[in-house]
This record gives structure tokens, sequence and C-alpha cells, in this order.
């Protein structure tokens, strides 16, 4: 869509097709989500099927009050997001910058240097957009058909607010096969480096941004990294599903002795290889290609003992239907970290899956020490860091938990 398209003077609030709610449908809004389903609208009234995707609408009540302005996307469960609760306010340049502003504010309070997420959707009034910022340059995901349209103000907006070196559109996440988009990586503006480089908890890393997972990195797990760094001086270190390094070194750099890293990816443990030889310690690093559980079977009837493991696997529950199989997988995975660890050793075991609920994970660990007659103390609850700020009527954006334990005999 062209940026003239996306101007005030063509969005006006009067020509924008509307979506009207059932009755009572508006609660959960006047609340403070930002989501519509399309079971809360009013179909007679406005017809879903007739929007393009992506475009702009005005949100009313049953009775035609408006409630605010949003795309839409007829094709979608969630078939609409509101951007803003000033239903006059056009999704437009000016906007998406004051929201990025905004965003920035935030982490510039709170982050020393720039290297953090920088929108985190909903939370960040800037529904379907994830930004990761990596010093001058910036990682975008838009998952939905909504920011899709908006793409050329929202770089605008981008290098206005920032004056990064480089954007790239890294628009490859599953969220947008739902929203029917196409998948692709692209520089979206300047010369893309090879390879990123970033700083976290004082430790560098270079990242691959391109064909790494994600953006590239997972800065969600900065503050729960560093309590384990408070713990692991002098100690042997397993870290699962370790990809780059981002717990495993920053435990070595915080004294660790020896650092074993397991995952399934090739080319992540390359480049964990090459992150400890910028940190000087790739002799005291091992990697373990291959898929978790075969792996940390394997090291159990070899005998191998740590005195702190790391379990920060992918999401085992993704959808609610996955919920059984998932905690499963999170019951067998904390079970093989307990049976490797020395006497009272430690583990910090983590989950990215929304869907289990903090004390279901908390429970787990419990069932698994038991399991092999252990006993767990609970030392440290993290969650995601505020780059990540949870919006209080959304429960999907807080999806986050690291534990602490220390495992000991049985009492």
């Amino acid at each position: 869509m062209s940026s003239k398209s996306q101007s005030p003077e063509s969005q006006q609030p009067e020509s924008l097709p509307r979506i009207r709610l059932k009755a009572k449908e508006d609660r959960r809004l006047k609340g403070g989500h930002l989501w519509i389903y399309s079971n809360e609208v009013d179909i007679a009234a406005t017809p879903l099927k007739d929007l393009e995707p992506g475009c702009e609408v005005v949100v009313e009540t049953a009775g035609g009050l408006p409630l605010g302005r949003g795309y839409a996307n007829p094709h979608s469960l969630i078939c609409c997001r509101l951007l803003s609760r000033d239903w006059r306010c056009a999704l437009n340049q000016k906007l998406l910058a004051e929201r990025l502003q905004e965003a920035l504010s935030l982490r510039e309070t709170v982050y020393s240097k720039p290297f953090y997420r920088l929108v985190y959707g909903d939370s960040d009034g800037l529904s379907g957009l994830v930004v990761d910022r990596f010093g001058d340059y910036l990682v975008a995901q838009l998952n939905t058909a909504g920011m899709e349209r908006l793409k050329q103000p929202l770089l605008a907006a981008l290098q206005q607010v920032l004056k990064p070196k480089a954007v790239l559109w890294r628009n490859d996440s599953p969220l947008r096969e739902q929203e029917g988009l196409p998948l692709a990586v692209e520089v979206a503006a300047g010369e893309w480096p090879d390879q990123l480089v970033l700083e976290e908890n004082g430790v560098q890393f270079q990242v691959d941004s391109r064909e790494g997972q994600k953006t590239g990195w997972f800065y969600d797990h900065r503050e729960n990294r560093r309590e384990l760094m408070r713990w692991v001086k002098g100690r042997k270190v397993l870290d699962v599903f370790s990809y780059v390094g981002g717990w495993g070194l920053q435990c070595m750099a915080a004294g660790a002795s020896e650092l074993f890293a397991v995952d399934a990816s090739e080319s992540a443990l390359d480049q964990l290889q090459a992150n400890a030889e910028r940190q000087g310690i790739v002799d005291k690093v091992t990697t373990l290609e291959g898929n978790a559980f075969d792996v940390l079977e394997a090291l159990l009837a070899d005998g191998h003992k740590f005195d702190v493991v790391i379990i920060d696997p992918p999401a085992f529950i993704k959808r609610k239907k996955d919920f059984n199989n998932g905690l499963s997988a999170y019951k067998k995975l904390n079970t093989l970290a307990i049976r490797l660890l020395e006497q009272n050793g430690f583990l910090m075991s983590g989950s990215c899956s929304m869907h289990l609920p903090e004390e279901i994970l908390l429970d787990t660990v419990r069932g698994a020490a038991r399991h092999v007659d252990r006993h767990a103390q609970l030392l440290f609850r993290g969650s995601q860091g505020p780059d990540h700020p949870i919006h209080p009527a959304i429960p999907e954006t807080q999806y986050l938990k690291a534990m602490l334990f220390r495992i000991s005999p049985a009492l």
C-alpha cells in the first residue's frame, strides 16, 4: 500500500469500513483487550467477508458508538486488532513513530546499551509487530496482514525514530501463514552485515539474524541468565537447547569451569564455538549435536554428571490441544536433567509455552525430583524481561517461565 493511501487525508474515519460488535461483546475491549474474534462481530451489520485483509476499520458497539480504530482480517480467527481507542486517529507514519518513541523511551530507561526487544506487539500498542534491536541494526517481524499493509509507513517511522544503518524484514514466522501471508526474509533498507554483534549481561555474542532462529537472538531470558550467573562459579554446566550459547557462555563468563552444549542445529553449535573463541574459552567447551532427549540419555549411559543443568526448550505446547503431549515432554526432560545432576546441583528449568502455567511447571519439577528420589528447593522464579512488557488484559503476552532449583538427596 502506498504511503499516500495511509495518509490521514485519504483515511478519513467517515469513509472507513465498520466492524460492529454484537450486543455486550464490547466488554473485553472496554476492559483493556485489543483483539476482536469473528464470533463477536455482527455479521449482518458488517459482513466480514467483504473486507480486504489488513484494511483499516472503525470498531463500533452494537449501538453504533465508535470504540476505536484498527485493522481487520476476515480470514483470521482474530478478525480485528485495535491500535487506537481514538477512532479518528489514522494508522499512519505519525502514529507509528509516536508508538516507537514510547517503546524506545521504556527500553532506554532500563538498558544502557542498545540491545533489546524494541517492540513487543500488543504490549507496545503495535499489535502484530515485533522489532529486535542490535545496536544500529533492526530486525522486524510483520506477523499480521494489517502490519504488512503498514510496511512502508512503518519503515519510514523506524528510520525517523531510530536512524538505523539497516532494517531486515524477518517475515518467516508461522503466524504469517495463519494470516494468509507469504514467508520471506528481505533487507528493507541499508546494507545488512553477515553477522550482528550484541551484548547481554556484559558478554558479547555474534549472531546470524538472516538464518538464525526467530530474529537471531532471544532477549526474553536476559534477567534469568543474569540470575543464574550468580550461582555457577567453578561449576560444570550442561546447557540443553543451547542455540548459540546465550545461557552457557554467560555462565562461562561468570566463572563456570566447563560447558557442555546440546543442540539439534549444527550451524547453531558452530556459532556457539565461534562465540566461545571470542571469549577465549573454546578449550573448555564441548558441543553435542542431536535430539536433546537422545543426547541426555547417552550422557547418563556414559556416567556424566554436572553441577548445573539448564533446560530451555522450544514451546512443547503451542496450542491447547498439545497440552498433554507437551507436558509429558517437560516431565521427561526435567527428570533426565535431575538424574544428570551432582548432589546439591542446580537446575534451571524454563518454558516459553504460554499454555503451560507457572504452577504446573513448578509441580512438574517437584514430581520429577520425587520420581528419582530427590529433594527440590525453589530458589528463584523468573519471567520475561521489561523489554517484553506484559499487557494486563492480554494473557497471551505473558508466556515465559524460568525456575532455579537446588536438587539434593531425599530428606
